[in-house]
């Protein structure tokens, strides 16, 4: 689906000759140029869990200049997690992971604006903590934390980039359900497939699904792009595949649909 910019022309500003030197190369883009630059600068990007997929969304949104990057997450970093958290580092071993994210957000870009949550998002929370930002991205690695984004970004209307990784394999996808469906479209029900805590994982596999995380919102930022609205693509890595799902709206889904039945939020297992 070919989207408009989630950013509207009010909240840009002229680029500064350091920016036109850091981001020269995006700015050569046709499709993207320097307004497209201004609008990613302008941009709010939440991403919830700073693990695998938030590692290289945070790290690739911070090299391409996002203004104001969220990070959501409740743990500290441990010598298991470095195998595929590639934005932490050794010395971070027992550090929060959001500060550890910070400090190599802002290593890479000093430019970019980051804003910590360190807590584990929660019914009471997630409104208060969704609602200042332009897009939310999904790093998270469990049922009932993507249900409750979903929810949420659905209550909200805000666009939700989802990705997931199990042991060799991937999933990433555009939710938004005013213009498409919703997680639970896909989901009704928490399925037995792809759910990677406390499973295997080859390191590089959430990386790969990060990035076209990254590019997806980057999408949706700069606007004129065909997003993944409506499409899951699935990653095959061990074989080296790509596969695309055609998904649609479900009228009776209890979130988005017609006649919702959830109108605010329920625990899923």
């Amino acid at each position: 689906m070919f989207m408009p910019t989630l950013i509207p022309s009010e909240r840009l500003a002229p680029l500064t000759s350091d920016d036109d030197v850091r981001y020269s190369r995006t700015i050569a883009v046709p499709e993207i140029g320097a307004e497209g630059q201004e609008r990613i600068r302008a941009a709010k990007v939440l991403i919830v869990g700073t693990g695998g997929l938030g590692s290289a969304i945070a790290l690739y949104l911070a090299a391409a200049g996002v203004g104001t990057i969220g990070l959501v997450d409740s743990d500290e970093v441990e010598e298991s997690n470095l195998q595929r958290q590639i934005i932490h580092s050794t010395p971070d071993i027992g550090r929060p992971k959001t500060e550890s994210g910070r400090d190599s957000i802002l290593a890479l870009n000093p430019g970019v604006s980051v804003i910590t949550h360190q807590v584990v998002l929660t019914a009471e929370n997630a409104l208060s903590i969704h609602e200042g930002y332009d897009i939310i991205a999904d790093g998270t690695d469990n049922f009932p934390a993507k249900y409750l984004l979903n929810d949420a970004c659905v209550f909200l209307g805000k666009p939700l980039v989802h990705g997931s990784v199990s042991g060799l394999d991937g999933e990433v996808t555009v939710f938004d359900s005013t213009k498409g469906p919703c997680y639970r479209c896909l989901y009704p029900a928490p399925p037995d497939v792809m759910s990677p805590s406390g499973s295997g994982v080859l390191g590089v596999v959430p990386g790969l699904v990060g990035i076209l995380q990254a590019t997806e919102i980057l999408k949706l930022i700069v606007g004129g792009a065909d997003t993944l609205i409506g499409r899951l693509l699935m990653v095959e890595t061990w074989n080296t595949g790509f596969r695309e799902v055609t998904i649609v709206k479900n009228p009776d889904c209890p979130v988005c649909g017609a006649a919702p039945t959830i109108t605010a939020f329920v625990a899923e297992s």
